[in-house]
């Protein structure tokens, strides 16, 4: 079981790994691009292997599943997890880096077999470090992140992220022509936009797929925080209860009212001409 110390811990390592092997390579790095199409550099290579070293050395009961691993050992590892796995995307983030974009992070989850137990998301540009532990909280910079301030009236008072690319087609034309929200934003991580959202920064969020590494350590801390959200499976609403690396529609809110609204609207932007 992890505890604060451990969190704690955790963090150093998270930040002492992308201090010397994401920021020596930011701007000056090589893009491959992977079968399903997403890209891949050096730095996410490093990352990976570096922070795995790092884990092992201190915790070598867990495995880990990264994404910059196959697919068959992903699954391998998913089938016979043991006492519990690290679930690490090594550079949420990527085609940012790639761009020279200051925008991305490191996402890690300790999941076990009642789900997420310790989540770390770390943004590096901005030397934010988000934390959390199942049932004692979240923190940024070690500070707890306090609930988020009152609800929006509206749903059409909220700021919303929502990512288009995965989206139907039919979905993005109703957010198109008839947005329900005072303004919309997309900045690609997906594991800072939970964890902006834990803070309050957005008020809506909307992704149409998922990897586990993407949402595992995000949806913990929103979780902790205080806010509103989960993963769909649909988007009639069932939420996720068990992991797989199956991508999952992400819908989340600040406040329970506002989720209700935005999935309500959703549904209809689905099958409506129109969307009053």
């Amino acid at each position: 079981m992890i505890n604060p110390d451990d969190l704690e811990l955790i963090q150093r390592l998270v930040k002492l790994c992308a201090g010397e092997e994401l920021a020596a390579r930011f701007t000056r790095v090589h893009a491959d691009v992977k079968a399903d199409g997403s890209l891949v550099t050096e730095a996410d290579i490093e990352m990976q292997r570096r922070l795995q070293a790092e884990l092992a050395a201190h915790w070598p009961d867990y495995s880990l599943l990264g994404e910059e691993m196959t697919a068959s050992a992903q699954q391998a590892l998913l089938a016979s997890p043991g006492p519990g796995y690290w679930c690490l995307d090594p550079l949420d983030g990527t085609s940012n880096f790639a761009a020279g974009i200051p925008f991305f992070a490191v996402s890690l989850a300790l999941i076990d077999a009642e789900g997420a137990q310790a989540a770390v998301v770390y943004d590096p540009t901005r030397d934010e470090c988000f934390s959390a532990l199942r049932s004692q909280g979240a923190w940024l910079n070690g500070r707890p992140i306090p609930a988020p301030a009152a609800s929006p009236e509206a749903l059409r008072d909220a700021m919303a992220l929502v990512d288009l690319k995965r989206l139907p087609e039919a979905l993005i034309g109703q957010l198109s022509r008839y947005p329900p929200y005072r303004s919309q934003r997309s900045f690609g991580s997906v594991a800072l936009d939970w964890c902006w959202i834990a803070c309050g920064r957005c008020q809506v969020y909307l992704h149409g797929g998922q990897k586990l590494w993407d949402y595992a350590a995000g949806q913990l801390i929103l979780s902790e925080s205080g806010a509103v959200g989960g993963i769909l499976s649909d988007y009639a609403g069932d939420w996720l209860s068990s992991y797989s690396l199956t991508p999952r529609i992400a819908m989340a809110a600040s406040h329970a009212e506002l989720l209700g609204r935005w999935r309500a609207w959703v549904v209809t932007g689905l099958s409506a001409d129109s969307v009053d």
